[in-house]
């Protein structure tokens, strides 16, 4: 059914005046716009291939016969779509549903604003088409130049603020889960009953906005051993955080169970291979279980960065590594072996992910700062007095600032501390 060209009468300058000021401080458009008009008319009814507005907004417009053809005319630099309602169904299927077009166009072009084209005499389809997604609708007797100008700000707009929306809800969605994934990434320490002061500090990169995999934990079973651990699922995503709960979980329960050391490791590992997306995935993981006595400690690295001790009176250096194993997931029977460390009476223990050692040293462009720099930045924390949360606020803030800005990757830190002086009174 042919479409009235919408020409621009030469009397109808206050018309379109009205219609851009109704539009006026309510949208940001650009100067031009470009209309993709679907209409069924052999001899192109759309006539005109530019309108302008007294505003001086230019509205371009391309005329496709069929569905077939405006598929190949739909690219990223239409605004808006006009569909007429009359246009026959894509599919045979589909004859008895007067909106197949209209829902074709619709499914073809989802981020686009949407118009419908209908009769005066046909108004609950019209109304129809827009419970369907359509923005607005028009009907083909009262289509003006004015009219259909302002029709594709409003729907332009329309569509702009439906999507806005859509990203909000979204966004909204994944702080949710984000919030439920940290709180199992990063849970309360079970150590009822122990000297032992805990702190811990988690940062999130500022290259994602999906949680990563940095994971820990503490405990005290009931023999008296303080059990903890840090790790790091590789990747970045809900995916990977899920993962790393289930891990954390796993060596908790595992923990309680009684297993210690490469018989944890190795269950853990089991449970990464049955949990994982693919075959690549792999977590480093540190462990260190402190005797009840809190002066010595079995560690177990597993492809992780070792922890570094503060004893009173002398410089932070870190633990023993050089007998750890590979990350799990990476071997299929891999062995992570138990080293004895002696801790003494008064100490800091800081477990960490390797965010905190990849930053830049000094700015971008500057070498890493790596475990040296970590341990040169610590000791000077230290020798100015900070312990506990003090402490390990101060260590993030100053990696950071040495970075040049915020940290590509996750950072955790924990930090277990014994006063002998405390402790054994």
């Amino acid at each position: 059914m042919p479409v009235p060209v919408p020409r621009q009468r030469v009397d109808s300058g206050q018309a379109a005046s009205a219609a851009v000021a109704e539009t006026a401080g309510t949208t940001d458009l650009s100067l031009t716009l470009t209309l993709l008009v679907i209409e069924d008319d052999p001899a192109g009814a759309f006539t005109v291939p530019e309108l302008v507005d007294a505003s001086g907004t230019r509205v371009r417009i391309r005329t496709a016969r069929n569905l077939t053809e405006a598929e190949r005319l739909l690219t990223d630099d239409v605004h808006c779509v006009l569909v007429d309602l009359t246009l026959p169904a894509p599919r045979q299927d589909e004859a008895a549903d007067r909106l197949a077009a209209l829902r074709h166009v619709l499914r073809l072009a989802p981020r686009h604003a949407v118009l419908a084209l209908a009769t005066s005499g046909e108004p609950e389809l019209a109304a129809e088409a827009v419970r369907a997604g359509a923005q607005d609708h028009l009907f083909r007797e009262e289509l003006d130049g004015p009219l259909l100008s302002r029709a594709i700000r409003y729907a332009v707009e329309r569509k702009r603020a439906d999507s806005a929306q859509v990203k909000l809800a979204e966004s909204r969605l994944r702080a949710q889960e984000n919030a439920r994934l940290e709180r199992g990434l990063l849970p309360t320490p079970l150590l009822e009953g122990s000297d032992l002061r805990f702190a811990a500090r988690y940062r999130p990169g500022r290259s994602r906005a999906l949680l990563g995999g940095d994971f820990y934990d503490t405990v005290r079973t009931p023999d008296g051993t303080v059990h903890a651990m840090i790790g790091d699922v590789c990747g970045h995503g809900p995916d990977e955080a899920a993962l790393g709960v289930e891990l954390r979980i796993a060596w908790r329960a595992l923990t309680f169970a009684g297993l210690c050391g490469d018989e944890l490791l190795s269950t853990l590992q089991r449970v990464l291979e049955h949990e994982r997306e693919n075959d690549e995935i792999f977590a480093t993981l540190c462990t260190v279980d402190i005797a009840p006595d809190g002066r010595r400690a079995g560690l177990c690295l597993a492809g992780h960065p070792s922890p570094l001790i503060a004893r009173r009176g002398r410089a932070a250096r870190l633990l023993p590594y050089e007998d750890g194993g590979p990350a799990l997931g990476l071997l299929p029977r891999a062995r992570w072996p138990r080293r004895q460390v002696e801790l003494g009476g008064s100490w800091s223990l800081m477990m960490y992910t390797d965010g905190l050692i990849e930053g830049r040293s000094a700015g971008p462009g500057s070498p890493r700062l790596g475990q040296d720099g970590m341990l040169a930045m610590i000791n000077e924390q230290l020798s100015s007095g900070l312990t506990g949360e003090a402490l390990l606020d101060a260590a993030v803030t100053r990696v950071r600032d040495l970075n040049g800005g915020e940290l590509t990757d996750d950072v955790a830190v924990l930090l277990l501390a014994r006063d002998a002086r405390v402790a054994d009174h």
